[in-house]
């Protein structure tokens, strides 16, 4: 089973387009796509430097421009991924890659709404002087105490002996001067506090433009950083990504999903290197690749050939399926719904309960039962089906 995954801010680096624009119809798709973002995604992906790259305004719209180009280089023909790639998910703006890949998002909207994030985010941190720092290594609950002792905010907890604290400069000056117990810490050159309440006001500008964009339900088994659950409902994927501007990265619990999913193998796409060195550590076993320039494709490719195989949810069916955010057991809602029942929207169909938590699962559109894909009492892997219904809004046209 294979996960393709895309990276987050500070993964760019000078120049790391230029040898993509040698791959034919790279440099067309580029230009297109800086026409929509208002971004010049060639200059900033091959001629600018480190500091102008480094601008959130700037980062965020070529990291995700970059995905989504090479990704075509990677499947020429897009529709043929869907039943190569099982699982997609992104680190912070690279969400917004693995929904547009997943077919949530348009790779136009994508582009304008990248762009928008960066503005805002770039706007929340002017506000109030605040940065991240990486802690490498120490004791994973203790580095937490002692951050949020200090008023700091755990951003990205990536697993693998790897978290990023943010908030204040003064309070991250006082952390560096008295680090954690065996624990290494590193400041980071962003712009702010990402994914922390500094970025509050962000995420009021992008859940405006939420409210009008149209979204379709995700192609692939889609890991959301919130908490790592699989999530197949559009709205949903983007609620989720305007949320998460503010609150921490969970990637390492984007990792024991995919563990739970049984992925055997990871390619991270331009620029690569981050979340397949995270992926070494914490997915023994599991093979990965850094696509970083086009000499790596054919490795790529064999790689595709031998992980690649569809999720359960690859069709585009006229039904709707409500599916499993996480591994666990699940139990039917007090009123289970027999075929032919009606839903409403958001009503809960049941939980599920896993090792950490205990879960509602609802049918986020409602609709009529088609047919229940689980009994009470059944283990769930994440991402497995669990009734099929068919939408209301068909039954008001038939």
């Amino acid at each position: 089973m294979l996960v393709v995954v895309a990276p987050g801010q500070g993964a760019q680096s000078p120049g790391f387009l230029t040898p993509w624009l040698d791959v034919p119809g790279v440099a067309a798709r580029l230009d297109w796509l800086s026409a929509v973002s208002g971004v010049d995604l060639i200059e900033h992906g091959t001629r600018s430097d480190a500091d102008t790259i480094r601008d959130t305004a700037v980062a965020q719209p070529l990291l995700v421009g970059a995905g989504l180009v090479t990704l075509l280089s990677l499947f020429p023909h897009p529709a043929e991924a869907f039943g190569k790639v099982a699982v997609g998910a992104g680190h912070s703006v690279g969400e917004i890659t693995a929904a547009a890949a997943a077919g949530v998002l348009t790779a136009e909207q994508a582009m304008v709404f990248v762009r928008e994030r960066g503005r805002a985010m770039a706007q929340a941190a002017a506000a109030t002087p605040t940065g991240m720092s990486a802690v490498l290594g120490g004791e994973a609950d203790a580095v937490i105490a002692a951050a949020e002792a200090l008023g700091l905010t755990p951003a990205n907890i990536n697993g693998a002996g790897q978290i990023v604290v943010a908030g204040e400069l003064d309070a991250l000056a006082a952390f560096a001067d008295n680090p954690p117990e065996k624990a290494r810490v590193r400041a980071l050159e962003v712009a702010g506090a990402f994914h922390t309440r500094f970025m509050a006001p962000a995420v009021d500008v992008l859940a405006g433009y939420a409210r009008a964009i149209s979204t379709h339900d995700s192609r692939i088994q889609l890991l959301s950083n919130a908490d790592g659950q699989v999530v197949h409902d559009g709205r949903q994927v983007l609620a989720r990504i305007v949320a998460q501007v503010s609150r921490p990265v969970r990637w390492d619990l984007c990792m024991a999903a995919m563990a739970d999913l049984g992925v055997t193998a990871m390619i991270e796409i331009p620029p690569a290197g981050t979340l397949t060195g995270l992926a070494k550590r914490a997915l023994p076993g599991v093979e990965t690749l850094a696509l970083n320039t086009p000499d790596d494709l054919p490795a790529a490719w064999d790689l595709i050939a031998r992980h690649g195989a569809s999720s359960a949810v690859a069709g585009a069916p006229t039904w709707r399926l409500v599916v499993a955010p996480l591994k666990g057991i699940f139990t039917l809602a007090d009123a289970p719904a027999g075929a032919g029942a009606r839903l409403d929207p958001g009503t809960r169909v049941g939980t599920i309960a896993s090792l950490r938590d205990t879960v509602d699962v609802v049918a986020p559109h409602g609709g009529t039962v088609v047919e229940w894909l689980v009994e009470d009492g059944d283990p769930v892997s994440p991402g497995q089906p669990l009734v099929r219904l068919h939408p209301a809004h068909e039954e008001a046209l038939a």
